[in-house]
């Protein structure tokens, strides 16, 4: 059997729509029997020998034609893992809502196909060496073909992030210990030192239920100062809880992130205010490790997300992201980036290897 091709789709006869429609969940029906196939079908079909040419064009010759060479590594990969799958088309029913979000392909769950309305996975391709924009991202699975020919699947998301705090008016200071609601007291004697703050005789309340700092004397001190990160610092002393000057924090801060600091900053209140507790994620090359259940500080579970403070119009490299998201697995936890800019809101991405 011989296909036709036609601009961008390939026109194929005969008994086409049993054959590779209705059977198998390949292209669209037109007129009759006939069926229109995108490139990266027709190919799959030709390497198969389900066709025997295009235009009188063999399977070499056709992928030189039409270069969907990472589309062709891609859709066999799903194929061969028992997916029927669509490339996303505009003028194409089912699949056409999915051209604007930069889909490639629309893939079904096992044993259903282009004639059912659900959808498993939206990938999108790209290669190793292609800038991504972080925006572009969350919803879709990232389906990158390194230089070997090799598929790795990420999934991405767009999470609510969400801890164990108390609401009030004074949401995201209020931290819940049990069934009971602690608020830090107003302010603590603080001093700024190089580059932390130091409360000299805060309550333990504010290490064991609040979840603030660190002991100065070390993980096995049961008292004494705490040590406070620069993003603590400023986040205490804008809502006067710690009797620092809240713009001299802020002005060492950027002295030494630049204005990072101010993402960070954003990002860390509202982990706070969304209830979940940010430490630093210095160990785990992020910004922050989040824990979201939690009773005392002795009693943390294990962090549930690594995070790293992003611009919005930040773009990733395949293979950064897959360290961070390798890291981020091997350690158990969610890689999750903060989508923030100084004055704006936050849009997370959660980002994680797939099997498909």
């Amino acid at each position: 059997m011989d296909g036709t091709l036609d601009g961008d789709v390939v026109r194929v006869g005969g008994d086409a729509r049993q054959r590779f429609y209705d059977s198998r969940g390949y292209g669209r029906p037109t007129e009759g029997n006939r069926i229109e196939l995108a490139p990266v079908e027709a190919a799959h079909l030709l390497a198969r020998g389900d066709l025997d040419a295009v235009d009188g064009m063999d399977f070499r010759e056709f992928l030189t034609r039409t270069g969907a060479v990472m589309e062709f590594v891609v859709y066999k990969d799903l194929r061969d893992r028992g997916f029927y799958l669509s490339p996303v088309r505009e003028d194409w029913a089912g699949v056409a809502d999915h051209a604007d979000a930069g889909v490639d392909f629309v893939v079904f769950p096992r044993g259903k196909g282009p004639w059912d309305d659900d959808v498993e996975y939206r990938v999108r391709i790209a290669g190793e060496r292609e800038s991504i924009a972080a925006d572009s991202l969350g919803d879709v699975v990232l389906a990158v073909v390194d230089e070997d020919g090799e598929l790795t699947y990420f999934e991405t998301d767009r999470p609510r992030i969400e801890g164990d705090i108390a609401e009030g008016t004074s949401a995201g200071h209020r931290t819940r210990s049990g069934d009971d609601e602690y608020e830090p007291p107003s302010g603590l004697e603080a001093d700024l030192l190089s580059d932390r703050v130091l409360l000299w005789e805060s309550p333990d309340e504010v290490y064991e239920r609040g979840f603030y700092g660190q002991r100065l004397h070390g993980r096995n001190a049961d008292s004494g100062p705490l040590q406070l990160s620069l993003v603590e610092g400023a986040f205490l002393s804008e809502r006067g809880y710690v009797d620092a000057d809240h713009e001299a924090v802020v002005e060492v801060a950027r002295e030494v992130e630049g204005d990072r600091f101010d993402r960070r900053l954003r990002a860390y209140a509202a982990l706070r205010d969304a209830g979940a507790v940010p430490k630093s994620g210095f160990k785990f090359g992020a910004d922050f490790r989040v824990y979201t259940d939690f009773s005392t500080v002795s009693d943390l579970s294990h962090s549930a997300d690594l995070v790293r403070v992003v611009s919005p119009d930040h773009t990733f490299l395949p293979r950064d992201l897959s360290l961070d998201v390798r890291l981020a697995g091997g350690v158990r936890k969610r890689m999750v980036f903060a989508l923030t800019g100084a004055k704006s809101g936050i849009d997370w991405l959660s980002v994680a290897r797939l099997t498909p």
